[in-house]
């Protein structure tokens, strides 16, 4: 076999790796999302969107306003502190990138099966930024979100204005918290694209690996 032949073989195995992993993970989502049609209570994702909408019913109905607002600013400082380390990885990514040539035969010390070239690196590394992105595009849409529902909640105590009813607010809330969700959902499968950067196989495995935990941590607790 050629060395132009070897070179398509090894990449051959990181895409079909990267394409796998892909359908894994796709087919994961749309059996949860599933799951949850059919048994609303079955996810902790779920659950917790139910004790969403009920929160905000009691909220308003008690006019508890203090403490929604110190509810609220805990999820707007974690979801903060999430997206900063979501910038600061990027960063740490983008320094990373520069010294691909450097770091390359380190890091493909234990790659068997996948493509060592410059090319097949910036294509890693690209794929984890744009999972940092999304990382921190999410968390930084929930903030925004949970600062509305912070306005909507102080002047649905105060107002009886059609619109600023319970059920609107807790829509803005449980979207704030899906975003959120999105954004750990990231963090999660940035696990698999790392260990990527060593071989397609270890992928592969971390892929699995995070499946397996995401089906048992994804389930509510009868």
């Amino acid at each position: 076999m050629t060395l132009t032949g070897n070179v398509l073989s090894l990449l051959a195995n990181d895409v079909a790796a990267l394409v796998l992993c892909a359908v894994f993970i796709g087919a994961y989502q749309a059996y949860l999302f599933l799951r949850v049609r059919r048994d609303p209570h079955y996810s902790v994702q779920s659950i917790n969107a139910i004790a969403r909408t009920e929160w905000v019913k009691q909220i308003i109905a008690k006019r508890e306003v203090i403490t929604a607002v110190q509810t609220l600013r805990n999820s707007t400082m974690a979801a903060t502190f999430l997206a900063s380390t979501a910038v600061l990885l990027t960063v740490g990514v983008l320094t990373l990138s520069e010294q691909g040539d450097k770091l390359g035969s380190v890091w493909h010390s234990l790659n068997f099966g996948g493509a060592i070239n410059i090319q097949v690196w910036t294509i890693k590394v690209l794929s984890i930024l744009i999972d940092l992105f999304v990382a921190f595009f999410a968390f930084a849409m929930s903030i925004r979100t949970y600062n509305h529902v912070g306005f909507m909640l102080y002047v649905s105590a105060h107002t009886t204005h059609p619109i600023l009813n319970a059920d609107y607010i807790a829509h803005h809330l449980n979207r704030a918290g899906s975003l959120y969700s999105i954004g750990m959902r990231a963090y999660y499968y940035l696990v698999p694209l790392v260990f990527w950067l060593f071989g397609p196989g270890y992928m592969l495995i971390a892929t699995v690996g995070l499946l397996f935990s995401l089906n048992r941590f994804d389930r509510a607790t009868r």
